[in-house]
């Protein structure tokens, strides 16, 4: 891992084990600020505030969360355990609706109880323990064989625009889509990167601009409506971007805007690479549009980040977070196990 991302530890469990340690998001990149969360309650906003962000990241938090939880619950009863732990999950996974990886996370601690029903509470407790430590560290090996698979599509020198942030803010080591960006980087093939802000929350300009400059990657920042220019300029040999959820079909449910780059990238021949662990691939949502779309705050389109307010009282907002991109846009899928070709899947 670059050195200099080292320190910025996206979510972890505090030494003792009660509380769920994040650096907080909504202040880069002016301030690193790390904040401790201790009840369902402090998680859940955590996660709908986006200060822990990215799916992977939010299903890692999302099982510590649960981990702390359940680890304040003071009964020895095995059915009142139960229960309550299952009324902590429940309240968890309303945070966000999209990201598969909440859903995933939260099940495989729920499944935890059901897998062990001879066990006491306490060894619940130590399974729980055990299974959270678990899904952060296959996180960790994901990303790195993602970014290898992806890596060997790229060649040095290449240029390369990105949307969102899917870097290691995002996940718990290298990312996805950043990941053989820094893989590159650590092997001297000097990618110049473009990221797009990502309106209205500016992801792009906030966190992976942020980060791609803290590891001395040569990365340029750009409003997300000038991608069809840098394009048409030749500056860009492949989009590389992350996925909150892809269905069976290969659909795939990203930050919004991204379809939209998918649709530039088919017009101009530049390959669309969707990188992301197995665990955002929805087997159960057949397509695109059986996906659940967040909508955000009109606050965010209307004032969020502006001095003063940037559009009239009363006017109408649209602010979905997320967009679906059919899979005959996308050219290839790439996760830790292997890459899905829309000819070839």
């Amino acid at each position: 891992m670059i050195q200099a991302l080292e320190a910025l530890r996206t979510v972890r469990l505090n030494e003792r084990g009660d509380g769920v340690v994040i650096l907080d998001q909504t202040r880069l990149p002016t301030e690193e600020t790390y904040l401790t969360l201790t009840t369902a309650e402090e998680i859940w906003e955590a996660i709908y505030k986006l200060r822990v962000r990215g799916a992977p990241a939010i299903g890692i938090a999302a099982a510590y969360g649960a981990l702390v939880c359940a680890r304040e619950i003071k009964t020895e009863d095995k059915a009142a355990f139960a229960s309550r732990f299952g009324e902590i999950v429940d309240y968890l996974s309303t945070a966000r609706p999209t990201a598969v990886n909440l859903f995933a996370a939260l099940g495989r601690m729920r499944r935890v109880l059901r897998s062990h029903p001879e066990a006491t509470v306490e060894e619940w407790k130590e399974a729980l323990y055990r299974e959270a430590v678990a899904i952060r560290e296959e996180d960790a090996a994901a990303c790195r064989r993602i970014g290898e698979r992806c890596l060997e599509l790229l060649r040095p020198g290449m240029g390369i625009l990105t949307h969102c942030n899917a870097g290691h803010l995002a996940v718990s080591e290298y990312g996805t889509a950043l990941a053989p960006i820094y893989l590159g980087q650590e092997r001297g093939y000097g990618f110049r990167v473009f990221a797009d802000e990502t309106r209205p929350l500016l992801q792009g300009a906030r966190l992976t601009a942020y980060e791609l400059l803290r590891a001395g990657v040569d990365v340029t920042l750009i409003c997300d409506n000038m991608a069809s220019a840098v394009m048409r300029a030749g500056w860009v040999q492949a989009v590389l971007v992350g996925c909150d959820r892809v269905a069976a079909n290969g659909d795939v449910a990203n930050k919004i805007g991204t379809s939209g780059l998918a649709v530039l990238a088919r017009h101009y021949g530049i390959p669309f690479y969707v990188l992301g662990p197995t665990s955002t691939i929805d087997p159960a949502c057949p397509d695109g549009a059986s996906i659940v779309i967040e909508e955000r705050p009109s606050e965010e389109v209307t004032e969020l980040w502006y001095a003063h307010r940037m559009a009239p009282e009363g006017v109408k907002t649209y602010n979905p977070a997320f967009d679906v991109t059919p899979h005959e846009l996308v050219t290839a899928i790439i996760t830790e196990k292997g890459l899905f070709y829309e000819n070839n899947s």
